[in-house]
């Protein structure tokens, strides 16, 4: 149910989960841009590499977080935020001391573990302040996380590779991180832990008891997990978009991970350099993408899904596709950042949609689980698994192709989008009739603010 607050106050929360987001991602793309260094040091292999980047981290980070969802449905979601974000920092910052591939990888995993806390409450929360009509927007500007990620990981972390390694780069990544989890400490609030009379009308769930003491946790009961899933995999819209998004990290994890190693070896642009151009590429083109993207859903597709969906599938063969590809085709430099660009700012554009639209699909009190459970699906089998499929079919090419097998293995993922895109069409002939009875409320807002949409459609 939609929690009663400022205008001010949701952007603020809004703004910092923003923040919390884009440094739990940075070491990701960080680690993908010092691949090349870290190989050299440790003396690894593509496959190794792949294994690094994929399995190694995304088991735990996958397995780790439907727990972590579950205390997130019930418990404070605030809470979880802060403890995760001190783990991930903490190993993010140990990184820097790894000496060898299983050293390394040890931490890759209680990083995972980290980082796992973050989507899901966040998730929650937005669910609880933000109306359905609202929701593509706000998702929109809380993906912007992945972007600035980006920014800081491609830039920051290229040039402090350049001028003092890999290790010094990890260690002054991390610092950030303890302070926003003080920040969050200081001024977020777990809207389940207001007294009963500062609750919203319809935000009010008291027990059998009757309304709860106050401070404490108003919460109905928690489903079980086997109800959860059974009512999850009933929803034949929550399946379609599961092994969506799933092939969407598969797709997205396998080949931007190696985009910097692929630039590397194909141009022989150094990692300074490199960082810059894939922060400009990236950044500017991701950020209005993104924003695009939950606008225009917000604005010409409010409370409608359907119609959402049916988009997502056609630009996602056309960017994510088409437009993809021809990065790996292009024969310099200027024509394969082009490329990026321009595939970028297509293809991030569902990013806001295809996540709101997740989030109305499931019950209020499954949220946090639901997006548990995609990410456990999605971050095994695209974090997982895409990075390392990646690395073995550059090596399995390399007799024929030498150094630019590399090329040729990230061009041949780009045919997955076509499958993912068959999946998005289906969820949208599905997912009006999957909803759940929502009712469509106008939000009342004390000024104006980035979240006023017309609140009209079906319901």
């Amino acid at each position: 149910m939609e929690v009663k607050a400022t205008t001010r106050y949701k952007n603020y929360l809004l703004a910092l989960l923003l923040v919390v987001a884009a440094f739990n991602y940075v070491d990701r793309f960080a680690l993908g841009l010092v691949l090349e260094n870290i190989k050299a040091d440790l003396r690894l292999s593509d496959a190794q590499l792949g294994l690094l980047t994929g399995i190694a981290y995304a088991l735990f980070y996958a397995f780790m977080g439907i727990p972590i969802a579950r205390w997130a449905d019930r418990g404070n979601r605030v809470t979880i935020i802060i403890l995760t974000t001190v783990v991930w920092s903490l190993m993010v910052a140990l990184s820097g001391a790894a000496t060898s591939f299983a050293q390394l990888m040890l931490i890759r995993v209680v990083v995972g573990i980290g980082e796992a806390g973050c989507v899901p409450p966040a998730y929650s929360l937005f669910g609880d302040y933000f109306s359905r009509a609202e929701r593509p927007r706000a998702n929109a500007v809380y993906q912007q996380a992945a972007n600035i990620s980006l920014i800081i990981a491609y830039f920051v972390a290229g040039w402090l590779n350049q001028l003092y390694g890999w290790r010094v780069m990890f260690v002054i990544l991390a610092l950030p991180g303890f302070v926003i989890a003080a920040l969050t400490w200081l001024s977020i609030e777990e809207p389940r832990r207001r007294r009963p009379s500062e609750r919203h009308k319809n935000d009010s769930m008291p027990g059998p008891a009757g309304e709860p003491e106050s401070g404490q946790v108003a919460t109905a009961p928690q489903a079980s997990m086997k109800v959860v899933l059974k009512t999850l995999w009933g929803n034949s819209t929550f399946r379609h978009l599961l092994y969506a998004i799933s092939l969407y990290y598969f797709l997205g994890y396998g080949t931007m991970q190696w985009q910097p190693a692929f630039l590397e070896r194909s141009f022989g642009i150094r990692s300074g350099e490199l960082g810059t151009w894939l922060a400009a590429v990236y950044g500017v083109s991701g950020i209005l993408g993104t924003y695009w993207g939950g606008v225009w859903a917000s604005r010409y597709a409010p409370n409608n899904e359907g119609l959402q969906l049916k988009a997502m599938a056609v630009i996602n063969v056309v960017f994510n596709g088409a437009a993809w590809a021809m990065i790996y085709l292009a024969s310099n430099l200027y024509w394969a950042m082009g490329f990026m660009g321009l595939a970028t700012l297509g293809g991030t554009t569902i990013n806001g949609p295809l996540f709101s639209t997740m989030q109305t699909l499931v019950p209020a009190r499954m949220r946090a689980v639901s997006v548990a459970l995609v990410l456990l699906f999605a971050n095994l089998i695209g974090m997982g698994f895409g990075p390392l499929a990646a690395g073995v079919l550059s090596d399995a090419l390399r007799p024929a192709f030498g150094q630019e097998s590399l090329r040729y293995a990230l061009l041949c993922m780009c045919l997955g989008f076509i499958w993912l895109s068959w999946h998005l069409w289906h969820a949208s002939k599905t997912v009006m009739r999957d909803l759940p009875v929502e009712p469509v409320e106008p939000v009342t807002h004390e000024g104006p603010s980035l979240f006023d949409v017309p609140a009209t459609g079906e319901s």
